[in-house]
């Protein structure tokens, strides 16, 4: 089944920036209109405006059941019934487990899984009563396996793998598609700084065009790049000793162990003051 995106409504959080902002110019590309929910309103306003008439901006706290549920209805007042979600806000923190401030902790969990969960939420209950839609999450390939130094996040994402599995069990019989995006290590500012491994990292872009792709196909996941599928395919019936050993081997621990910390501290501070800014 092949889905006709031309016409279509879209919501995409985080949308101002990296990710978001790459999936919404795929979105207004295929004759998609979007709305941009993001925290930095003036960039998401100016995000919209380089998009053109078929984009608006709204402010948006994935963490605030309110304003997830405006942000939805300010979408349907623009441009009609919503057809697409996309709950793409995210924010990583890298670094030891045991050092990680308790409001880096808090907020990963709030952003990445509460935002997942209020923003399906929000949309499950407008197109359950169409009887259609789709649901994506932004999920990551950390929602796979086990990456040290990344335990707050890959356990974030890890939910939001569990959450899609879960949603698209109950609200299949209400018309709604949910699918995850896994991608690899991004070059956005979410990944800056970051080490390598022998898998790729991989552009917004790419990202963009593999939500495209699940939407118009209404594909329950995705991994990106398209590399990492077999190899998970390959690893899902091993031990986990053996799965340890694939990762290290593949230079999985490697990313999160050589960042760059000043690079990785900047974005960090800027993204938790950000959030806590607005609390």
């Amino acid at each position: 089944m092949t889905v006709e995106l031309k016409g279509k409504v879209a919501a995409i959080t985080g949308g101002a920036r990296g990710i978001g902002k790459a999936i919404a110019e795929a979105f207004v590309a295929e004759g998609m209109s979007v709305a941009i929910g993001d925290l930095d309103l003036e960039l998401a306003q100016a995000t919209a405006k380089e998009l053109g008439d078929r984009a608006v901006a709204f402010e948006l706290d994935v963490t605030v059941p309110a304003s997830m549920e405006a942000f939805v209805r300010s979408t349907e007042q623009a441009f009609g019934p919503l057809d697409v979600m996309v709950n793409n806000a995210g924010i990583m923190v890298v670094g030891d487990f045991l050092k990680e401030d308790d409001r880096a902790t808090d907020l990963q969990i709030d952003v990445n899984v509460r935002g997942v969960l209020l923003g399906a939420k929000a949309a499950g209950r407008v197109m359950a009563d169409r009887g259609q839609g789709h649901i994506v999450n932004i999920a990551s390939a950390a929602g796979k396996v086990a990456i040290a130094r990344l335990v707050t996040y890959a356990g974030t994402k890890h939910a939001v793998v569990g959450i899609t599995d879960s949603l698209r069990a109950e609200l299949r019989p209400h018309g709604i598609q949910v699918s995850a995006i896994m991608p690899n290590v991004v070059n956005t500012r979410l990944g800056a700084g970051l080490g390598s491994s022998m898998i790729p990292s991989v552009e917004p872009e790419d990202v963009a065009a593999a939500v495209v792709r699940v939407v118009r196909g209404r594909r329950n996941e995705a991994m990106v790049p398209w590399i990492l599928e077999p190899i998970r395919m390959l690893t899902a019936g091993l031990p986990s000793v053996a799965r340890d050993f694939l990762t290290r081997a593949l230079g999985g621990h490697d990313v999160m162990a050589n960042t760059d910390d000043a690079v990785r501290d900047a974005y960090q501070a800027e993204a938790l003051e950000g959030q806590q800014a607005r609390r």
